[in-house]
């Protein structure tokens, strides 16, 4: 199936709904970071919303305070999730042990 050719103003519709989606998900982890939102409060609305689900899990756990690179890999490791996962493919057991171990 070929790339579509887009014209000049489909092109830039498309980039100001790119802009729109990242500044989402720049803002629900920057709620987490300063504890505007809990990270099970942000998890569950990040499940609910079909823009915010796309945010990489290792990504979401980085944001969370106290929590780095080292520790974000033994968690994903611990609940079996890949690196390239995102919030919304997350299995039953995978959010509910995320959501135990954040409290």
């Amino acid at each position: 199936m070929p790339i579509p050719t887009l014209s000049a103003g489909e092109l830039a519709a498309a980039r100001a709904k790119a802009i729109v989606v990242r500044r989402a998900r720049t803002a629900l982890k920057d709620k987490v970071r300063t504890g505007a939102l809990t990270p099970t409060q942000a998890m569950s609305q990040a499940i609910a919303d079909p823009q915010l689900k796309l945010i990489k899990v290792v990504d979401f756990l980085k944001a969370v305070p106290r929590i780095g690179e080292k520790k974000a890999e033994v968690l994903m490791d611990k609940y079996s999730i890949a690196p390239s996962r995102r919030l919304g493919g997350l299995g039953v057991h995978q959010l509910e042990g995320l959501q135990k171990e954040l409290g």
